[in-house]
């Protein structure tokens, strides 16, 4: 109730601002509406937000996959993370205009060079988020296994993972929100579809309608994904923590 409450409360100050300000720059909300249900209308919406969409899952999977077994194996292993640390320190504090730019330039305007710019900018967030995880795994459990003879598979899956599904959790939300902004500046750069390239021709034409219609589009994607899915699985994994009075 109170979503929507905040919801009515941003419409209709939009609504306001866009009665002092004038069409040009800030068109009112059903002029947005109306562009937007002319891309629908034409395919064009679907079609640019399916290409964007491709672009986070195939970039999210990877950085996660990658990121997840780096973090881990340097929580692991103390010459891992020696070696891996000035690395890592360096991909956190590069710039992801570089990085997209950079693969642009060594790969080309290829739809895999956008998607590993989008993974690499992701990545090191998750390493660090799977790093931490696994440097605070229960030793006691890991003893309680080998007293066991647990096999290792088994042991990784019962003892270990578990452990570490609130980290993991906690790197994919992080990481996602960060794909959702870069995922624009690689298409806003380097591709012939998607929101970002659409983003960046209403920016040429100077179309503010159309610029809206994109973004609140995706937004609202953004927003469902977030809620729908994102949220429920970080409750899933975080359940078995004491809720605070």
């Amino acid at each position: 109730m109170l979503r929507l409450v905040s919801f009515a409360l941003f419409l209709a100050t939009w609504w306001i601002a866009a009665l002092f300000v004038g069409g040009p720059k800030l068109p009112s909300p059903t002029a947005v509406l109306n562009v937007m249900l002319a891309e629908a209308a034409s395919g064009a919406l679907f079609l640019h937000l399916g290409a964007t969409l491709a672009r986070v899952i195939l970039a999210f999977v990877l950085a996660m996959s990658l990121g997840s077994a780096i973090g881990y194996l340097m929580g692991r292993n103390r010459l891992a993370d020696k070696l891996g640390d000035p690395w890592l320190i360096l991909l956190l504090n590069l710039p992801a205009l570089v990085v997209i730019v950079l693969a642009y330039i060594w790969a080309g305007l290829t739809e895999a060079a956008a998607i590993a710019a989008i993974a690499i900018n992701k990545l090191p967030t998750a390493v660090v988020t799977l790093r931490e995880g696994t440097r605070a795994l229960d030793s006691a459990l890991d003893e309680m296994a080998t007293v066991f003879a647990i096999p290792r598979w088994r042991a990784f899956r019962h003892v270990v993972l578990p452990q570490l599904a609130p980290y993991i959790a906690a790197a994919a939300r992080s990481g996602l929100s960060l794909v959702w902004k870069i995922v624009l500046v690689a298409e806003l750069l380097g591709r012939p579809n998607g929101v970002g390239f659409e983003i960046g021709v209403a920016f040429q034409l100077f179309d503010t309608p159309r610029l809206l219609a994109y973004s609140l589009t995706f937004a609202a994607v953004v927003l469902v994904i977030e809620t729908t899915l994102v949220q429920p699985f970080e409750a899933r994994t975080t359940r078995w923590r004491p809720r605070a009075a």
